[in-house]
Parts: structure tokens; C-alpha cells; sequence
């Protein structure tokens, strides 16, 4: 006798769905055209990216983007077999990544699936500069953010060039990181990077390590005499934090060095001449301090030839999801950890208003992993402080039903599509709809076509 066994389950598509993100590593599928068809959620903590923002876009626009690197797409359609290799992502998971094609009857590729494992446990050792949200894979600093990227192109452009830079903005948004960008995008980059904080240091001392003194120039002074970091920093880049800190008395200086590129050292006589970049910093309002005199007007000037606003992180939300796993993945590795961090506390994150912006983000990573007691960060694990000050407010959840999840990817789907091929008929063709179709979806997620 033959006895049928049912299950009470039928895999479903939705259910299939549900399996795949629950998966601990990443699963892309790839068209013969190299276009992403499928991502399961693993991707947004390599990635920083949802799966709505990676389905439908082809493979090339994301690698030359720089969310990950070496590219094994290449290799795997080269070979047409499978193929591993590893890979970092811009922010700073290492990845095993297994690239797998599925050819058709006439042994061309009609699919590729890749899968890649993180792999943990490991330790190395990294330098400063590698620590800090420049990662290591020197790639761009961590943004999703369209207006970080257009303050990162420019800062490409300017890099070029040796005029003054003046970088504005909240304390923690990551003045620092720009300065160092800045200077590894030069021609400098190869000569020191040298950073002073001009208000962690009273007036005397400040102006003995900018200037440097000669021989007895003071009580306490080095017998041999010391050079200050102007000259230290030589045909490189001096990076003054908290400008607006230093005193009027240094200010005066300090304008010598940049028009005249030479200075006296404390206690001598003979001109020091010197081909150093500044780039300047602070989180205070100098043009009010130039109207109050506290900030000399010709030094404002002279500094703001180049001006950057870094927006807080509260204006670049998108940002939130990638520098968590930046500094999860950084803290992990630092304290020999495999923590992971849930959904709930994610949503929270990108409710709560960041007062201190990425510096107070990194400081409650490195909390949470030290003290967290599961594996999952959860809720519980989050500091009063976060909890009772987050924006009640659901504007930045995520789709909260399957209905409004599939309406998010035809959106984002059909809108890069026209934006590339600004057609509805090549539309049409690219998501493989009729043209009526087409013409309907682009009126309802772009605005009236008139062809």
C-alpha cells in the first residue's frame, strides 16, 4: 500500500521569499545581461542598500559605484563555470563570494547566482586612517546620500589644487574624515597629514606646536629647541580643527603663513619658509564671529576660498543603515565579536534625531557590542537616551506590507528606466512590458509622456 504524505505547507513564492532572507548569506541573481532580477536582504548590511534600491539596476553601476570590490561578474562569464573569490565592500564586510552560471542549450548564460558568506572571526591589524569611515578598501567614504556624493565630487575636483579649505558643519558629521579624504585625493598624498585640535590646547601651547620654538625660548622649553607641525608638515596637509577656537593673537599668524607661506618660530630670528595645505574646520558661525570680533575678517576670507557644509546625519537618513554596519563590522573585528543587530533596533536608529551625528552613532555601536549580552542587538540593549528621544513619527520605516514593498520596487524600477532610456517604447523593451504598459506606469511614477 502507498501512503501520501502531505504537508500543511505549500512553498509559495512569498514563502520562498521569506527562506531566502532569512539566510545569513547573501544570495544575488544575475540576468544574461548582468541585470540584478533577486537580492534577498543580506545586502543591506553589506551594502548599506535595501533590495528595492539593488533590484532591477545592472551589476556594473553598483561596482563602479564602489560598494564592493574585486567584481567577480567578469570572471564568471569569462569562464562560464563557477568561480570564488573574495571581496570587501565599501563598508568594511569581507566577503567569500561564489559566483555560480546556469547556460542554456546553446551554453550561453542565462543566469548567474551569487552567493557570499562574511567572513568573520579573523584578526588583523589596521592602521589609524583604516579605522576611521574611510575604509579600508580605499574606497569613497560611506554615503548613500545624493548631496555627501556631490560634496565628494567636489572634493575630487579641489583635491587638485593647493587654495584653503574651509569645512562647516555640526561637531561629529565627520569634518576629519573629508579633511584626510581631501588630502589622499591630492597630489600631496603621499607627504604628512597632520591634524591639531585648536581648542584642546591653551594659547601658549598652541602656538609652540604650530610655530615651533628655537633654543631656551621659554621656561620649560627643549634645550635643542622643537619644529612646530607647519614645518613638519611640509609638502604635505595641516588640518586645523575648531578654528574658530583659536585666539585672535594666533590669528594673525597663522594669515602670514597662508599668504606669505613663512613664519618666525618662537624664540628666533630667520624666516621659516613652508609648502604646506591648510584645511580649516569648525562647528561655529565665523561670520557672526567676524561681526562680533572674535574672528579675524581677512583670516575668514583667506580660509573660506573653498567652503563645505556637512549636512548632520539626521539630513542624510540614507546613511544611517551603511554606518551602522560600518562600525558593527569595525567593533566586531576590534573586540573578537559576531554581534548582529536586529530590524527593530535599525528602525529605531533611523527615527532617533543624532545630536552628535556619526561620532555619537560609532560611540553607541561600540556600547552595544561590548554590552549587549546576546549575539542580536535588540531593543532592550538600546541606551534611555535613544529610546526616550526617538521621533515617534513613521515616515522613514520601511514598506511595512508585501503590497507596499512591490509597489516600492515598480517604482524604482520603472523610474531608472526612463531616466536612462527616456522612451517609453525602450521601456517597454527593458522591462519587458508592452508599451501601453510602459506608457501608464512612467505617467503615474514620472509624469506625462507625451510620445
Amino acid at each position: 500500500m502507498l501512503f501520501t504524505m502531505q504537508s500543511p505547507f505549500e512553498i509559495t513564492g512569498d514563502i520562498l521569499k521569506q527562506i531566502l532572507d532569512y539566510s545569513s548569506d547573501e544570495i544575488f541573481v544575475l540576468d544574461g545581461e548582468q541585470r540584478i532580477i533577486y537580492v534577498n536582504s543580506a545586502c543591506e548590511r553589506h551594502y548599506g542598500l535595501k533590495p528595492a534600491d539593488v533590484m532591477g539596476k545592472y551589476n556594473l553601476e553598483l561596482f563602479e559605484k564602489g560598494y564592493w570590490k574585486p567584481s567577480i561578474v567578469p570572471l564568471v562569464f569569462k569562464e562560464k563555470e563557477p568561480v570564488t573569490i573574495k571581496q570587501t565592500t565599501y563598508i568594511g564586510a569581507e566577503l567569500l563570494t561564489t559566483a555560480v552560471p546556469i547556460l542554456n542549450e546553446k551554453d550561453e548564460i542565462d543566469l548567474v547566482v551569487i552567493t557570499s558568506q562574511e567572513l568573520q572571526n579573523y584578526k588583523s591589524i589596521k592602521s589609524e586612517k583604516e579605522k576611521s569611515p574611510i575604509n579600508s578598501a580605499g574606497l569613497n567614504p560611506i554615503t548613500n546620500c545624493e548631496n555627501m556624493k556631490n560634496i565628494l565630487k567636489m572634493c575630487e575636483k579641489i583635491a587638485k589644487v593647493d587654495s584653503t579649505i574651509l569645512i562647516q558643519g555640526e561637531s561629529g558629521t565627520g569634518k576629519g574624515v573629508l579633511a584626510q579624504y581631501i588630502h589622499d585625493s591630492s597630489k600631496r598624498s603621499e607627504k604628512t597629514f597632520l591634524k591639531i585640535n585648536c581648542a584642546a590646547l591653551p594659547e601658549d601651547l598652541l602656538e609652540s606646536e604650530l610655530f615651533g620654538y628655537g633654543e631656551g625660548a621659554f621656561t620649560g622649553a627643549s634645550k635643542y629647541g622643537k619644529k612646530g607641525l607647519l614645518e613638519v608638515a611640509d609638502q604635505g596637509t595641516l588640518f586645523l580643527d575648531e578654528i574658530g577656537e583659536m585666539p585672535l593673537s594666533l590669528q594673525a599668524k597663522l594669515l602670514q603663513v597662508i599668504q606669505e607661506k613663512q613664519f618666525i618660530p618662537i624664540g628666533k630670528n630667520e624666516l621659516k619658509k613652508v609648502d604646506v595645505r591648510i584645511i580649516a574646520a569648525t562647528n561655529r558661525d565665523l561670520v557672526e564671529m567676524v561681526k562680533m570680533n572674535t574672528f579675524r575678517e581677512d583670516l575668514f576670507y583667506r580660509l573660506n576660498i573653498i567652503d563645505i557644509h556637512l549636512p548632520p546625519l539626521r539630513e542624510r537618513r540614507e546613511d544611517i543603515v551603511p554606518l551602522t554596519y560600518n562600525f558593527l563590522y569595525k567593533f566586531n573585528k576590534k573586540y573578537e565579536m559576531n554581534k548582529i543587530i536586529s530590524k527593530e533596533c535599525q528602525d529605531i536608529f533611523h527615527l532617533y534625531s543624532w545630536p552628535g551625528n556619526i561620532r555619537q552613532l560609532e560611540n553607541v555601536l561600540e556600547r552595544l557590542v561590548v554590552t549587549s549580552e546576546a549575539n542580536i542587538i535588540t531593543k532592550d540593549d538600546l541606551p534611555e537616551l535613544i529610546l526616550h528621544n526617538t521621533n515617534t513619527q513613521t515616515e522613514y520605516l520601511l514598506p511595512s506590507t508585501l503590497d507596499d514593498a512591490i509597489e516600492h520596487v515598480k517604482k524604482t524600477l520603472v523610474a531608472e528606466s526612463f531616466k536612462k532610456h527616456k522612451s517609453s517604447r525602450k521601456v517597454a523593451k527593458d522591462l519587458n512590458i508592452s508599451q501601453t504598459r510602459a506608457v501608464k506606469l512612467i505617467n503615474q511614477y514620472c509624469g506625462d509622456v507625451t510620445e
